[in-house]
């Protein structure tokens, strides 16, 4: 079993995920099919609930499906849009939420919520523990596609009911993320969000003792 890791590789680690950021712009440049299954290696190697393993994922690429994708966020992006007071709203109206229209590859990533792998160990008290190992899941799959030089984009303003259905995927799946990927248009370590004047990553975190 590896013991710890040296200084080098630590900082090295803690860049990559200074660097993973929630990409919304991308090149038009297409993804090497070798590079993103590099990238999705990352699932065989993340934890879950009972080693139940419930991610299911699903590319985006057909004409159609996309822009039913496209048009369940549109949708749902202008709802929201209609939630908020004047100040936020002209913040709002001006952010760049999804990547849907340059991504080259796009991913609908679910949660088989009635997986019989793994026999509903660890999930009968807390069945959102499989959608817990999906996220989880998911970041390593993430951290991956940035050691790569890849972007990732999670696009969650949209309605996982409708796009269920519009996927056409079993009943008991449950969309988790839906991530647009492809080689970033710009380089920065600062989230987008609080470039924009939305708000401010938190210095660090704070641990309450009881």
């Amino acid at each position: 079993m590896k013991g710890q890791y040296d200084k080098a590789f630590q900082a090295e680690l803690r860049d990559l995920m200074r660097w993973r950021r929630d990409v919304r712009r991308f090149r038009a440049d297409p993804v090497e099919a070798a590079v993103l299954d590099r990238c999705l290696s990352a699932f065989s190697l993340a934890p879950s609930v009972g080693l139940s393993e419930p991610w299911r994922v699903i590319a985006v690429e057909s004409d159609a499906a996309r822009a039913a994708a496209l048009a369940n966020f549109e949708a749902e992006n202008a709802e929201a849009l209609a939630g908020y007071g004047s100040e936020k709203a002209k913040i709002y109206a001006g952010l760049k939420l999804s990547g849907m229209r340059e991504a080259p590859v796009q991913l609908a990533v679910f949660s088989d919520d009635g997986t019989a792998k793994g026999a509903g160990l660890g999930a009968q008290s807390m069945p959102e523990t499989r959608a817990y190992s999906v996220v989880g899941a998911i970041t390593l799959f993430w951290l991956a596609a940035r050691a790569e030089g890849l972007g990732i984009g999670w696009v969650s303003i949209i309605d996982p009911v409708k796009l269920a259905r519009d996927l056409d995927v079993p009943d008991s799946w449950r969309l988790i993320g839906y991530l647009c990927v492809g080689w970033p248009e710009i380089e920065t370590k600062t989230p987008e969000l609080e470039t924009a004047g939305w708000e401010k990553r938190s210095p660090a975190l704070f641990v309450e003792r009881r």
